[in-house]
């Protein structure tokens, strides 16, 4: 079985994780979100808003799991025998900042990493601009999948 891990906080999930996704499931017989806990960070929503963001959005795909893990990402992966970890990429800069891990990962086990460009009209979009519209009462909707809802 090709199973892959999607790593990230998606704090909140956006329009650019949800393409990645759609994308993946397509190269893969299983995608788990794998949402990572990092006591020292602080989050916007909590981790039970972002599971339910995710699960409702891909509540029709069996192919993909939500789960949540602490500690490295290979070691999550061995834990539930993924052979490959899926990431996107935006820009030049995401590329060299996550060839670095990839090449790190691949040193610590024997994880491939699959790159995904983010679709034309989405790589604009990441977690950190949306957070600051919310934040700032602008109008996130067209960042995000309509499963992400802020509590007023």
């Amino acid at each position: 079985m090709r199973r892959a891990i999607f790593p990230g906080s998606f704090d909140p999930l956006t329009l650019g994780h949800f393409d990645i996704i759609s994308r993946g499931i397509t190269l893969f017989d299983e995608l788990i979100i794998a949402i990572g806990i990092n006591a020292d960070k602080k989050y916007m929503f909590t981790l039970e808003e972002r599971t339910h963001f995710i699960q409702e959005a891909f509540k029709d795909e069996p192919k993909i799991k939500v789960l949540t893990y602490r500690g490295l990402t290979v070691d999550f992966c061995k834990e539930v025998e993924a052979n490959f970890i899926l990431r996107g990429l935006r820009n030049p800069a995401d590329f060299e900042f996550e060839k670095a891990i990839a090449h790190t990962n691949r040193k610590l086990s024997e994880i491939e990493t699959v790159f995904l460009l983010t679709s034309s009209g989405k790589s604009y979009i990441s977690s950190s601009i949306v957070r600051d519209v919310i934040r700032n009462g602008g109008d996130y909707t067209g960042l995000v999948p309509n499963t992400v809802k802020v509590k007023s």
